[in-house]
């Protein structure tokens, strides 16, 4: 079955941004949240969102208009009933996504699709559900209306139909879906982010280099291929035999330690000056704001590539 109608549990950042996904191509969408003051502050975020999008070209003022049109508010789970496909993107709460998943199967149509945009696997929510083969992961990167990625993964329990009309409608929205085999923790996106902060910050807390130095280096080097050739393309192309032999004299002195380094613990628990954001830079003294925006521009720099390349 074309799947149509869609709901979204949650407003927070992944959830207002997959509403504005989800409407932007078309579909009705009805977006759940704990308070209907939430729900007016996350369809104002849309709204800012889809001025962005016009500013770039990227939506006319009618697209616009007609996106913001096709979203329903609501307070109430049971205004999921109707949904042909339903993602849930609320805090990461395992008991109350438990609860979810397990009143969404008793109120919605056998042929749902039940979807968690977040980095829970399938297998982790079916606890109280009886149809666990339309239970889905579909991980949405933030911001999701800027980032192309959804990560996909069954589990165990999930019909091979789930996982095909999930890809099928996230990219007919315009996203580019990519299915993992096998479930495992934090997916692939999170664990190659993770692997590589993880050296980042242990570089950093040992004295190696000033954070300044260390984020540098990658915004200079392999940054800027990596957009273009991913990991593992890049090692075949820089030579396999070069690489496994320099990942055997350097992999043993990579750091693996369990927890993130005290120096990073230390950091977060600093005092510092009202309203300054925390963390291993002097953010009184850098303007994050700006550096966020500069950020934004560029991911929207590579939507619009995206597009036009869409179009030849």
């Amino acid at each position: 079955m074309a799947v149509e109608r869609i709901a979204v549990i949650g407003n927070g950042i992944i959830g207002h941004g997959v509403a504005q996904i989800f409407a932007s191509a078309g579909h009705p969408v009805t977006m759940i949240g704990r308070s209907e003051t939430s729900l007016e502050n996350a369809v104002g975020r849309i709204k800012l969102s889809l001025a962005d999008f016009k500013a770039h070209g990227l939506l006319t003022e009618a697209e616009a208009t007609a996106a913001i049109g096709r979203i329903t508010l609501s307070t109430k789970l049971d205004d999921a009933a109707a949904a042909d496909f339903v993602l849930e993107a609320v805090t990461e709460n395992l008991p109350l996504k438990l609860g979810i998943f397990g009143r969404l199967d008793k109120i919605c149509r056998a042929d749902a699709i039940l979807a968690s945009s977040s980095g829970q696997p399938a297998s982790a929510l079916v606890a109280e559900v009886a149809r666990r083969e339309r239970v889905i992961a579909a991980h949405f990167w933030y911001p999701p209306q800027l980032i192309p990625l959804v990560e996909v993964c069954g589990g165990p329990h999930c019909a091979a139909d789930t996982v095909t009309r999930t890809v099928d409608l996230i990219r007919r929205a315009g996203k580019n879906p990519v299915v993992i085999d096998k479930e495992v923790k934090g997916f692939i996106g999170n664990r190659l982010q993770f692997a590589l902060l993880r050296e980042a910050w242990s570089l950093w807390a040992s004295g190696v280099a000033a954070p300044e130095v260390i984020d540098a280096v990658v915004r200079t080097s392999f940054g800027r291929r990596i957009a273009v050739t991913g990991p593992i393309e890049s090692a075949d192309i820089g030579g396999l035999e070069t690489m496994y032999n320099f990942a055997r004299f350097l992999q043993p002195d990579l750091n693996t330690d369990a927890d993130p380094p005290a120096e990073v613990a230390a950091a977060l628990k600093a005092e510092r000056p009202a309203r300054t954001w925390p963390g291993i830079y002097d953010w009184q003294a850098r303007r994050r704001d700006a550096l966020v925006a500069e950020r934004m521009e560029e991911l929207f720099r590579w939507l619009q590539h995206d597009r036009a390349a869409a179009r030849k």
